[in-house]
């Protein structure tokens, strides 16, 4: 992909994090749960998002990491940039330094609608979307046990308990 294993694993734990009912406040553990993400690497991704305005984190012995904004508010974008900064999106397909509309590698010019396309699809594409995708996943695969099963998802991350 067009971004490194820091986003992907963020992307991975913020759209099981937005399957939780909004502002649940859930730990590290629970959100890496029955997955293959790091725990140390994940609780330095998830730090620097703290940092960078897209999770809270809350201490203590009921504490964890909280969606600082709705999941429909928060784009894969928004967090690629927070972990890897605006260039990721304009980096040559071939890794070249220099490669623009005026010096241009020999792929700009396939790849740049490519490009476009997937810029618009990950700065439409929002955590409750991706949370969406991954509820009608785990309907559809057989119910686990609670031994090891990890974090239950919520029916609708729209909803909220009363």
């Amino acid at each position: 992909m067009i971004y490194g294993s820091s986003s992907e694993y963020a992307i991975r734990a913020l759209s099981t994090l937005a399957t939780w009912p909004d502002e649940a406040v859930v730990m590290l553990e629970d959100l890496i749960a029955g997955t293959d993400l790091p725990r140390d690497f994940m609780a330095k991704i998830l730090q620097k998002l703290v940092h960078k305005g897209l999770l809270r984190s809350v201490r203590g012995r009921n504490g964890g990491f909280a969606l600082a904004r709705p999941a429909f508010e928060v784009t894969i974008a928004d967090i690629v940039k927070a972990l890897e900064g605006e260039s990721v999106f304009n980096r040559c397909v071939l890794g070249l330094a220099d490669c623009n509309d005026q010096a241009a590698c020999p792929q700009h010019d396939l790849f740049k609608p490519i490009r476009q396309r997937l810029n618009d699809y990950l700065s439409t594409t929002t955590l409750a979307d991706m949370a969406a995708s991954l509820r009608a996943k785990l309907a559809s695969q057989p119910r686990r046990t609670a031994a090891g099963a990890g974090p239950q998802p919520i029916e609708s991350a729209t909803t909220r308990p009363d």
